[in-house]
């Protein structure tokens, strides 16, 4: 595929933006791993070899009586005489972190949270729970949540602004008007309010937050559009007998696309903030669930163990300080004037 020259100088741009290009050199390698949590921090074997069988305990489940148990129960791979059996007849292979996010961790000789060791590089919480383990779901999910809330609310946004901009009017004055008492209402009080009558679970918080996320984007692509809709190539489609979805979309979109694009870094990092706000409020994901603003709240509920807090405050405050970097520099790569200079 070969890329236009405006395309090659965008990326050139943004390369030249140092700050930018290294953080999304580092978000991806912080992040990418995350995506296959499960074979990088689990409590089950990534493969095991038993009697001259192969077995993936990391894709399905299976019984001790398939590594010489007589109980007949799930198999529990951190029972010491389950692996010593495995041990006698084969061998396993074992993620690099040999923890769950919700399973507490065996043997710790006291309750949690404990502090970090060789064994816990970041020490456990309340539950007993490896704080690494939770951090690498919770980063998953967190990300996951920001980037899906990002593109889904960016495309209702730019939807009701292109509507907006484009047909003007009576249309533009009375959206306008709802969006002014739309914006006007308490935002998070709303989702705290919708969160405690719905069940909370990823998809249904994901939908509240769409409700207000969905207006940022807006006012910049009806600006875009107001400002071309009398511009010569589109009067000419329109007197063509062009249809206005094809204007729009074709002709018309490109131009605000350019300008957008250069929101969705911030507008991913505000939604990674209002998910783990409302985690830490015990407003967000189910209870349990790895996620950031829980680590953060595990480290309000336990004072004694400082580790939690400032695992949670450096992890956001590097998640948050990528994704603005990023940001700038999708900016400059955007910007006509150094595109030009």
């Amino acid at each position: 595929m070969t890329l236009s020259p405006l395309t090659r100088r965008r990326l050139t741009v943004f390369r030249a933006n140092k700050r930018g290009y290294w953080s999304l050199i580092i978000f991806s390698l912080l992040i990418v791993p995350t995506l296959f949590a499960e074979f990088l921090a689990n409590d089950r074997p990534i493969l095991v070899r038993y009697d001259g069988a192969f077995y993936a305990p990391i894709l399905r489940d299976y019984l001790d009586t398939d590594f010489g148990g007589d109980l007949g129960i799930p198999a529990d791979f951190t029972d010491a005489e389950l692996t010593r059996q495995i041990r006698a007849k084969g061998w396993a292979v074992w993620p690099l972190i040999p923890f769950n996010s919700f399973n507490a961790v065996k043997d710790l000789g006291r309750t949690g949270p404990t502090p970090p060791t060789a064994r816990n590089l970041l020490g456990t919480d309340g539950q007993s729970r490896d704080v690494v383990a939770r951090l690498v779901y919770g980063l998953r999910i967190s990300v996951l949540f920001g980037l899906i809330l990002t593109v889904v609310s960016s495309i209702v946004g730019i939807a009701a602004g292109a509507v907006q901009g484009y047909f003007g009017g009576l249309i533009d004055l009375l959206f306008q008007r709802f969006l002014e008492l739309w914006s006007s209402l308490p935002q998070l009080y709303v989702l705290i309010l919708m969160a405690s009558i719905i069940e909370p679970t990823f998809w249904s918080l994901l939908g509240i937050m769409l409700l207000f996320s969905w207006t940022t984007l807006v006012g910049l692509v009806r600006a875009e559009f107001l400002r071309t809709r009398n511009f010569d190539y589109v009067r000419a489609a329109r007197a063509l007998g062009v249809s206005d979805s094809k204007i729009m979309i074709r002709h018309m979109l490109p131009n605000a696309t350019i300008s957008t694009m250069t929101y969705l870094p911030f507008i991913a990092a505000g939604s990674v903030t209002t998910l783990t706000a409302l985690d830490f409020l015990n407003f967000g994901l189910p209870p349990g669930s790895p996620s950031l603003g829980e680590l953060l709240l595990q480290g309000k509920d336990n004072l004694q163990a400082p580790w939690l807090g400032l695992t949670g405050f450096f992890v956001i405050a590097i998640l948050l300080t990528l994704l603005i970097f990023i940001g700038e520099a999708v900016r400059d790569a955007f910007d006509p004037r150094k595109i030009l200079a």
